[in-house]
């Protein structure tokens, strides 16, 4: 191995922080952008939650947890993921099987289980993880670009917890599944011709999908996307007021704490899905650019990661789990604004939750993992 390929593999700086944070397998740059997120997402929760700092506590415990998650599986190399991928997705798909059988039901949607000990627990959070391990393992086992078996065989692995998931219901959760495993397809290499037939069996099923597949308050939702106008007072409630939430913000905000919309209890789930309304009105589009600058370095890192990582597996894993992450940005955004319909997609590490926190924690755990364990190459 020469020295100028050791120096580059070698994290830059000297300092203690840096040696520190190789020695936990921490990506310094994805940690600060990660922390800089959950403290500015703390300020303004505790805006959108009325003041309320026992949710801010409560948020910052589940942060806690979820940077325990991250610096445990961070220490985990890559090959463990590798060999334990198969185990974790069969326990996955059985325990969403469970949910179907002895599920708990809450708010008309059959999604948890009940664990002795444990408690209530969403068998779909650890899909959001197993699919994308499990089609980058499938991948990694054969020749690349995938033929035609290999590529239906990657879409039974995606969408047979997809399905399962879907008709909890949980929409919005399944599409974000959904999206995780067809990116480690694309990124495997699937020609464009296949990914434009898809595209128009897509467009030609919506329709179908709209009238026999969608439940109604599914389809209530698209209604409201395309004339939120049509019922201003109850269906189009939630975006007509996001909106006029975003709008009065302006430039520069009206400063922390002193938004009405929310705060008047005029935007609904504003500590929830509808965060980002609270942070557009009460900082602007100053804010709103600060925020979406930090998800893009967050973004941008995880794709080096990809790029970098030195076998099949890390590589199609960490930009699934990045692409992921970006998803969810997407789609929060796009329906906060009304670009989108509402799937009750959080503001990633934004929005008050729990189980998603520890989620994407621990998705960030994995990608400091194949970072940090890569091999030096030698010659």
């Amino acid at each position: 191995m020469s020295v100028r390929e050791y120096q580059r593999q070698m994290p830059l700086g000297g300092g203690l922080g840096t040696k520190l944070s190789a020695r936990l397998h921490l990506d310094a740059p994805l940690l600060t952008a990660l922390l800089l997120l959950v403290l500015g997402g703390l300020a303004v929760l505790y805006s959108a939650g009325g003041g309320d700092l026992n949710l801010v506590v409560r948020q910052s415990i589940r942060f806690g947890a979820g940077f325990l998650v991250l610096l445990v599986l961070a220490q985990i190399p890559p090959r463990s993921y590798r060999f334990w991928t198969p185990v974790i997705y069969a326990i996955g798909v059985i325990l969403l099987a469970l949910v179907v059988l002895v599920g708990t039901e809450a708010k008309g949607a059959t999604r948890w289980l009940t664990l002795p000990g444990i408690g209530r627990f969403q068998p779909a959070e650890l899909m959001k993880l197993a699919v994308p391990a499990m089609v980058a393992w499938f991948f990694s086992e054969r020749n690349l670009p995938p033929n035609k078996l290999d590529v239906l065989a990657a879409l039974g692995l995606i969408f047979l917890p997809v399905v399962m998931i879907a008709v909890q219901p949980d929409l919005g959760t399944s599409i974000l599944i959904a999206a995780a495993g067809l990116v480690v397809l694309f990124m495997a290499g699937l020609s464009w011709r296949l990914i434009s037939l898809a595209v128009l069996v897509l467009v030609i099923a919506a329709p179908l999908m709209y009238f026999f597949v969608l439940h109604d308050y599914q389809r209530s939702r698209v209604d409201t996307f395309l004339n939120p106008e049509a019922d201003p007072r109850g269906a189009g409630w939630n975006i007509i007021q996001s909106k006029t939430a975003i709008g009065s913000g302006g430039v520069t905000g009206k400063g922390w704490l002193d938004g009405t919309q929310s705060r008047l209890d005029f935007l609904p789930e504003s500590s929830t899905d509808f965060i980002l309304a609270v942070l557009g009105e009460e900082f602007g589009l100053i804010g709103f650019v600060l925020l979406i600058s930090i998800y893009l370095v967050i973004v941008g890192r995880g794709f080096f990661i990809s790029w970098q990582a030195q076998e099949t597996f890390s590589r199609l894993l960490a930009a699934a789990l990045t692409m992921t992450f970006f998803i969810y940005i997407f789609v929060n955004v796009g329906m906060v604004s009304g670009l989108l319909p509402v799937v009750g997609v959080p503001l990633p590490l934004v929005s008050y939750g729990g189980t998603s926190i520890v989620t994407l924690m621990a998705s960030f755990g994995m990608l400091m993992s194949i970072h940090t364990h890569r091999r030096l190459m030698t010659y």
